[in-house]
């Protein structure tokens, strides 16, 4: 199983120390890293571009946060996609139920799912596993 690198995106610090604590548990992620708003992870994502080890396999994406939300961070990593050589799935991961923020989800090719907080460790698992399985596509 290879590693898997991950990026928290979410301004919630309580939901930034339990995912921390999951990650850990999980033992399937070799690195993870934590931004407040989607401008923090932007500027890195941009910072690390040429430099594909450093990037995230696995985006968990909250959608309401000051600065830049989840829908402003989804609009910006479409201009930088192509200069991108991995392949990187984002989740929206959410305390909203609004169907609109679903429906909005799918609109995004990028968003490969949606997951209501609070998130479990299975869901990381299950996260991992469904990258492995679509690597090959």
């Amino acid at each position: 199983m290879k590693k898997t690198i991950i990026w928290i995106v979410d301004d919630d610090v309580i939901y930034q120390t339990i995912i921390q604590k999951l990650i850990k548990k999980a033992g399937v992620f070799s690195a993870h890293s934590s931004f407040m708003n989607g401008k923090e992870a932007i500027n890195t994502l941009t910072n690390t571009i040429g430099e594909s080890e450093y990037l995230p396999d696995i985006i968990l994406l909250d959608i309401n946060m000051p600065v830049m939300d989840g829908w402003e961070f989804m609009e910006e990593i479409k201009l930088i996609k192509s200069k991108i050589n991995k392949k990187i799935i984002i989740y929206i991961v959410s305390s909203s139920i609004a169907i609109e923020d679903k429906n909005k989800s799918k609109t995004f090719t990028d968003i490969i799912g949606y997951i209501p907080k609070p998130i479990s460790i299975e869901d990381l698992i299950a996260i991992v596993q469904s990258d492995e399985n679509s690597a090959g596509n």
